[in-house]
């Protein structure tokens, strides 16, 4: 079940505040803040309707709706394979195969993840608004996280603001990768067209990536990558700047011999749990097109 409220008990270093303050300081936005607040009974304090400048004291219970918003008319929900790792009132974390973008977009309407899960909460009869946490490129697979309300939408797009959402990619490269490295090289959109990204010492916004090499097999290298920053693209264009592409890759090495896709992965993804403040880590097992290439 989505959450829709949450409680708390006003803790003694609140005594005296007021409920807006102290709902701010749990992650509720500005605008979360006044949409909750004009909810019927949108702030219970004890069981009793109040108003957001109402002071609080050691040991009451305030109670908070959490607003659905409405669902995006435009997002179709459709049946599609949907590979769960966790789910929780809160957040749902997935298994992104290769080959489904993330949101729609241009010639994707009905075939991503955000219509899987729109079909998935609409068989339970839930309210759902895509919110994904990060995103992946169409053809990279591994683990993805929506929020599943807007207070955790808020604190969960601080959290990603603040870098304390950590990402770790496997990626497959071509020729034998360095034990370790650190590539620093600013990245901006190519001249001449709209996607493609380039290494642009001018031009460039900068782009940090760091690596470590896993395993070396077949000509191709396995590596354990982590980002800085999270440019367009940065991955597949720091590695073909420093002369190890992914293969398979479509736009910077266009090389389907071994592989049908870009050999990226996104292996583990590491947060605080928005509401209840726990450490949660997920993996998702290298697929099995990237592992055909080590084997």
């Amino acid at each position: 079940m989505i959450r829709n409220s949450i409680q708390y008990q006003i803790p003694p270093e609140f005594d005296g505040r007021t409920a807006d303050r102290f709902l701010r300081a749990q992650g509720f936005s500005r605008h979360l803040l006044i949409q909750t607040k004009y909810q019927e009974n949108g702030l219970l304090l004890d069981g009793i309707s109040i108003r957001s400048n109402q002071k609080l004291h050691t040991g009451q219970t305030l109670r908070a709706v959490i607003p659905h918003l409405a669902p995006n008319e435009n997002l179709l929900p459709v049946r599609l394979p949907l590979s769960i790792v966790y789910e929780d009132s809160d957040l749902i974390v997935l298994n992104k195969p290769a080959g489904m973008p993330v949101h729609p977009s241009q010639g994707h309407y009905d075939d991503t993840l955000s219509n899987a899960l729109a079909y998935y909460y609409q068989q339970r009869e839930e309210p759902f608004t895509a919110r994904s946490v990060g995103r992946l490129d169409r053809d990279t697979s591994g683990v993805v996280l929506f929020s599943l309300n807007e207070l955790s939408a808020c604190i969960l797009a601080e959290q990603m603001r603040h870098r304390e959402i950590h990402r770790e990619y496997r990626a497959i490269c071509t020729g034998v990768l360095p034990e370790s490295g650190c590539i620093r090289a600013p990245i901006a959109r190519a001249h001449d067209s709209t996607i493609e990204r380039i290494v642009d010492e001018a031009r460039g916004e900068p782009a940090v990536t760091y690596f470590e090499r896993l395993a070396v097999r077949n000509g191709f290298s396995l590596a354990a990558v982590r980002l800085e920053t999270g440019r367009t693209h940065q991955i597949r264009v720091h590695m073909k700047h420093i002369g190890h592409p992914l293969p398979g890759d479509f736009l910077y090495n266009p090389d389907y011999t071994h592989i049908a896709r870009q050999a990226l992965h996104s292996y583990q993804l590491s947060f605080t749990h928005p509401i209840t403040k726990q450490p949660m880590t997920f993996t998702a097992p290298i697929p099995e097109d990237m592992q055909a290439l080590l084997s």
